[in-house]
């Protein structure tokens, strides 16, 4: 059966890689196969996850390229050698430009730790999104995995789920309850279902 070649890209410890390379073994994600985990920092935990599960990885360091055109040409040229079909943003900390978007339109996936339209764009990632959401009061947060254009959490939505929060929460353990209750059970449907989608076209 043909596969769909996925590209997840990373930045830190890699847990929503954890969960997709998990969700593989189990069969979850059958239409396509984890080629490739690409991280923009070297020493990357997600970097031994990867090796552990017997994927390629490479760094490519944004402080070491001149600018974003040069870090996302180097990008571009590893999914390229791996004949990528979806890229995966898992924890990938930074704003890929409009010129890569473009390119990979439909062809990229993110997942979000919040009900998108709420607490998202620029400036809200990490903890700052459940510091958010406590600030504001919300009694329901949860996790959006979307479709990445040229507008910081601007895409088309894929798939949502709801979390509730608990009284005495602190963005530490809604940041966890999240990623448990959501981000996790999401992506990896999210990425079964474009692979799906592109193997049947």
């Amino acid at each position: 059966m043909k596969k769909a070649n996925i590209a997840v890209l990373v930045s830190g410890g890699g847990t929503n890689l954890q969960a997709l390379i998990d969700a593989q073994k189990a069969g979850i994600i059958k239409s396509g196969e984890i080629k490739l985990v690409l991280s923009s920092s070297e020493g990357a935990y997600a970097l031994t996850r990867a090796e552990n599960a017997g994927i390629a990885h490479v760094t490519v360091a944004r402080k070491q390229c001149a600018n974003r055109d040069d870090f996302e040409e180097k990008i571009i040229e590893q999914l390229e050698n791996a004949q990528t079909d979806i890229i995966v943003l898992a924890g990938f900390m930074c704003i890929l430009s409009e010129k890569f978007t473009g390119k990979y339109a439909n062809r990229i996936i993110n997942v979000h730790p919040s009900l998108i339209p709420s607490f998202c764009g620029e400036g809200f990632y990490g903890l700052h999104v459940h510091e958010a959401a406590l600030s504001y009061g919300v009694k329901v947060t949860g996790a959006t995995v979307h479709f990445v254009n040229e507008i910081p959490d601007g895409g088309k939505i894929i798939l949502q789920k709801a979390v509730e929060i608990l009284d005495g929460d602190t963005p530490e353990t809604l940041q966890k309850r999240v990623m448990e209750q959501a981000e996790w059970i999401i992506l990896p449907r999210a990425c079964e279902k474009v692979c799906a989608d592109i193997i049947s076209k």
